[in-house]
């Protein structure tokens, strides 16, 4: 089932998720509608709390770069009470866009790799290092899931660029 979403203003989306006690039907269920949401808005990833649901819970699924610029369908992944382990000093800028701020991006500057020790949707702990778009993913999301939102990560002149949209935004899409 498609879940609404959390637009920007929403309180949830500045709360910590709290910890998944137990994976059990009913998070395997949110799991699967978190799932068909993130598909059905062309989504990279999705955290629980932008589908008002205020859990350390976030699954991705980012695209690789097929031959001649063609997309290939990335790995689903769950990530379950994930914390992130390390980060590689690199850093790699790229354009971030949110489910939850709809046709809003800005350049975020992350670190090129991160390792992330997590559980999957079958209980098991898993540790694994994501590069690249991936990892800016799993950041974006893992941010989500600690009420922290990727224009935070903005500053200066750009940031303050984004105002006049940011007010559209809310105004738009405010609930009630």
């Amino acid at each position: 089932m498609k879940l609404s979403l959390a637009y920007y203003g929403d309180p949830i989306l500045r709360k910590k998720g709290s910890p998944v006690v137990e994976i059990n039907d009913e998070i395997r269920q949110l799991v699967a509608d978190m799932i068909e949401t993130m598909e059905a808005n062309n989504g990279i990833g999705l955290a629980a709390p932008q589908v008002h649901r205020s859990l350390a819970l976030f699954i991705t699924s980012v695209p690789l770069e097929g031959p001649d610029d063609t997309s290939i369908p990335g790995t689903l992944r769950v990530f379950i009470n994930p914390k992130i382990i390390s980060y590689s000093k690199e850093q790699w800028e790229c354009s971030e866009g949110c489910l939850s701020i709809p046709l809003l991006y800005g350049s975020v500057n992350r670190p090129l790799k991160v390792t992330v020790q997590a559980t999957d949707l079958d209980g098991r702990e898993f540790i694994q290092e994501f590069e690249g778009l991936e990892a800016h993913a799993v950041m974006h999301e893992n941010d989500h899931i600690n009420g922290v939102l990727f224009i935070d990560r903005i500053r200066g002149k750009e940031r303050k660029e984004l105002e006049p949209q940011l007010r559209e935004v809310k105004k738009k899409y405010a609930r009630g």
